[in-house]
Order: C-alpha cells, then structure tokens, then sequence
C-alpha cells in the first residue's frame, strides 16, 4: 500500500480523536469505580515476535487468550512482530549516517507490512477502518522522525523513539484481532504507566510509581471484563520521554505488568514447549524440563541457559508469581512452570 498521502491524513485524523479506545478506556474508569481496586483473578499472557508474525498467527494467539478469559481476566503483553524491532532500529542507524531517503522508504515498508497484516485480519468494514486510523496515525509519528534534509544525532533517545514503534503497532493489530475473536479489547501504552530513568535503551524502571499509574489504568478495565493488550520493552521518564528497557526485555515487562496487576500467573508464550536442559535444536540429550523452583531456573540461567530475561526470575520469586513458559503453536504441550515447590512435590 502506498503511504505517500499518510502524513496529510494524520491532520484530520488527530482533529477527530487518536482512537476509540482511550475513550474506552476512559469510560471503563468512570464506570468500574471503586471495582477496579477489588481482587481479580488475573492471568497475565506474553505474546513474543514469532507469535504474532502476521495475521494468521495474531488470531491463532487471539483463540489461547478468549480460552482463557472464559474463566479469568486476562491481561496480555506483546511484543513487535518479529524482525520489526532490528529493522527499526537499523533505520536509526541510516539516519544518523544521513541516509534519509532510504530511511523513509525501510519505514513506509514497514508500516505496509502492518497494513497487510490489518487486511489479512479480515475485520468488518467500519473496524478496520477505526484500524487503519490508528496505524495511520502512528504511521505519520514514525515517518515524522525522518528530516526533509541533514543528518540526525544518533542519541540513544532517538533510538528508542524509533524502537517503540514496534510494540505500539503490534498492539494495535492483535488489539483488533482480538476483537475479531469476541474479546473486548484494547490498546494500552505502556509509556502511559511503566515510569523508568533515563538511561536509554537500558532503563530501569522505578516500580512503585509504575504500579500506581499502571493499577488506575488496567484495574478498571479487568473489572469491565476488558482484555488490555499492553505495549512491552518500552516505558516513559517521569517527563514523558519514551524509553526501552534493553533488547530481549519484553519477558521482563511481562513480568512487571503481571505484578502491577496483582497476576497470579504470568503465562510467556513462545515457540518452544518449554525450557531444556540444552538448546534442543543443537543437542539430541536436551530434555524438557517440567518444573522449576525459582532458584534452579536462576542458577540455569546463570550458567548461560536461554531461559528468561535475568530480570524476570527475582519479580516473580518476589511475588510467589508462577511464571510458565509455552509454545503458542503447540499449545496442548504443558510447557515449564516455574514458581513455589508444590506441596505434592514434597511428598
């Protein structure tokens, strides 16, 4: 699809409203009320890139998330789809080396690869126009980055602005997928709560303060029975300045926004059945592993093993949170629990 008009439709679009969906959630606010700081049962669903690689794959995860809200509220985190995250910031690299002309046209690519994945959604008409809005909107953020001319200081706050993109885009389509589902659902930036420092590109965030914005967000959307679909990697300077957590970091805001609202469980969502003793792909010993304390699946880490981001574990543990670790595209596989030693173990 051809963008080259995108930035003339962003003036009218921002004239009617950015999106239904922060009225959604404004009404969901002022209707809940004090509900929203009741106990909720919550399951906090992670989607990574390779579960949400085109439309396909965004409705098969939009079915694990409705078979779950049958019975719980679901909170769910996602990540961009994969390969946006390094193309975006390969942009960033272009621009700084003053390559502005191919800049563009890597990013109108990459915002046609999402609108491919919107009409791949197959959603009634007036939705995916709401849809396309959105996409446009943040479309004309993104290409906004991009100087008629000169070069850009290549800072890390450029980089994240750029790297953030991803998320916020990928939230928005499984968003709809979602709704395509029968899940009420919306949007959530994570920039709107999780407040971090400013050490770009590796922010560490300040979690009291995240945990307050985020509970008066995301509480009263579960009480509503609303799914929120939150942005992970990025979050905000106590001045609104986007940043991101560090690469691989999504597992980690998981973690964080499973915390926020108090998540009984944080469910990861990949594309293995789990965590094993060896990399399986490499090793015909490696043997899948059913169950970990917190302290094994630390000291596995530890020695090199791709088990979770290093941030996750010391959250979860914590907390007494269960964290599992399943493949989206075998989901009749238990996968890896990982949390408190369960009583039957003990005898």
């Amino acid at each position: 699809m051809s963008l080259e008009n995108v930035q003339d439709e962003v003036a009218t679009d921002r004239r009617v409203g950015f999106s239904r969906a922060g009225a959604a959630r404004k009404d969901s606010v002022h209707r809940a009320g004090a509900a929203g700081t009741q106990p909720l049962n919550v399951v906090a669903f992670k989607f990574g890139g390779s579960s949400l690689l085109g439309a396909e794959r965004m409705l098969h995860a939009a079915g694990l998330v409705r078979s779950a809200a049958a019975a719980s509220n679901v909170t769910v985190i996602v990540s961009a789809m994969k390969g946006v995250t390094d193309h975006l910031l390969s942009v960033a690299h272009g621009l700084a080396d003053g390559k502005l002309a191919q800049a563009r046209r890597e990013l109108e690519d990459l915002l046609a690869l999402h609108f491919e994945v919107l009409h791949d959604l197959h959603l009634e008409e007036d939705h995916e126009l709401r849809i396309r809005r959105e996409l446009k909107l943040l479309g004309g953020d993104l290409l906004h980055e991009v100087p008629a001319e000169g070069r850009v200081a290549p800072d890390a706050e450029l980089f994240d602005r750029l790297a953030s993109f991803g998320e916020r885009l990928s939230a928005r389509l499984f968003a709809a997928a979602l709704q395509k589902a029968g899940v009420v659902a919306v949007p959530v930036a994570s920039s709107d709560f999780v407040v971090t420092c400013d050490n770009f590109r590796d922010a560490q965030p300040y979690l009291e303060q995240t945990r307050q914005r985020g509970r008066a967000i995301l509480l009263p959307l579960l009480a509503e029975s609303i799914v929120p679909v939150v942005t992970g990697f990025i979050g905000a300077t106590p001045d609104g300045r986007i940043t991101t957590l560090g690469r691989n970091s999504s597992d980690f805001s998981g973690a964080i926004i499973a915390h926020v609202v108090d998540a009984q469980e944080l469910v990861i969502w990949t594309d293995v059945d789990g965590i094993y003793t060896a990399n399986p792909n490499e090793s015909a010993e490696a043997s899948l592993l059913h169950e970990l304390s917190y302290d094994e699946a630390h000291a596995l880490a530890a020695s090199g093993a791709k088990v979770l981001h290093a941030k996750v574990l010391p959250l979860a543990a914590e907390t007494e949170m269960v964290v599992w670790v399943r493949n989206t595209f075998n989901p009749q596989a238990r996968g890896t629990r990982i949390g408190p030693i369960q009583q039957e173990e003990l005898t």
